[in-house]
């Protein structure tokens, strides 16, 4: 999007006097969003919110998935999208041949410039192999926001002992997501044995009484432990971004006070 030319004099000569700082004028500079008729991308929210505009893939064609992934990495952001086909990352890769499927995930990535070093440490547990689809989303959205993540995984309330010999690493996570389905009740238990936040994220796997993950769902909200948030059903993504935010604020504390001492 072309900018005015007197606006952009009269810009110019505001950072020159020191008026307005080089911060706004390269918000001026830069289109908030891109109007493709069928999606208007929010091009601001990676400077609000510290990461991209994430694309959900269900309801859109390949056609209109390649345009928003052409017009996100045109604008230099790094592209995710989530809940994708094998169809739709074919679709995405034929123009853009740096995009990568994640099965497990569901997801495409399309890395438009370096990635900034991991940090911190994001640790992603679920009940059952049948949680991992909705536990890998969550693990990818962490590591979008450039947290470490470590996965552990199949240790379900069921045996317990699986999920013990972790402790020491639980204990170093920032923060914790946790994704069962069921009777929902690993966040619970996790959260009894940690001084860490925990991120729990109820899956729609169960017989006929968990009713598609409410029973899961109503069974977290309802956890006596302090210290559990709860995402909605099958909401990996979610997840991983809030226990992403919580790493990153976690790492500028950390860096505030070493640059204090």
């Amino acid at each position: 999007m072309a900018i005015d030319k007197e606006k952009l004099r009269k810009l110019l000569h505001g950072v020159a006097s020191g008026e307005t700082i080089i911060e706004e004028a390269m918000d001026q500079l830069s289109p908030a969003e891109v109007d493709l008729g069928f999606a208007r991308l929010d091009l601001d929210r990676k400077r609000r919110r510290g990461m991209p505009e994430v694309i959900f893939a269900p309801g859109k064609t390949s056609a209109q998935l390649v345009k928003i992934v052409g017009a996100m990495c045109a604008a230099g952001q790094d592209v995710l999208v989530t809940r994708a086909t094998r169809e739709q990352y074919d679709a995405v890769f034929q123009t853009f041949h740096k995009a990568r499927f994640h099965e497990a995930a569901r997801c495409i990535t399309v890395d438009v410039g370096a990635k900034p070093a991991p940090f911190g440490l994001v640790a992603v547990v679920c009940a059952g192999t049948s949680d991992l689809p909705v536990a890998e989303e969550a693990a990818l959205a962490a590591r979008h926001l450039s947290a470490n993540v470590e996965r552990i995984f199949d240790v379900g309330v069921a045996g317990l002992h699986r999920l013990m010999p972790h402790l020491s690493l639980l204990k170093r996570a920032r923060a914790i997501v946790v994704v069962a389905g069921m009777e929902g009740a690993l966040p619970s238990v996790v959260a009894g044995l940690v001084d860490r936040p925990v991120v729990a994220v109820p899956t729609s796997i169960g017989y006929g009484s968990s009713f598609n993950g409410i029973a899961a769902l109503l069974a977290m909200l309802n956890s006596c432990v302090p210290g559990v948030v709860v995402v909605n059903i099958d909401n990996g993504f979610g997840a991983g971004v809030a226990a992403g935010m919580i790493n990153r604020v976690a790492e500028g504390r950390e860096k505030d006070e070493a640059a204090a001492v």
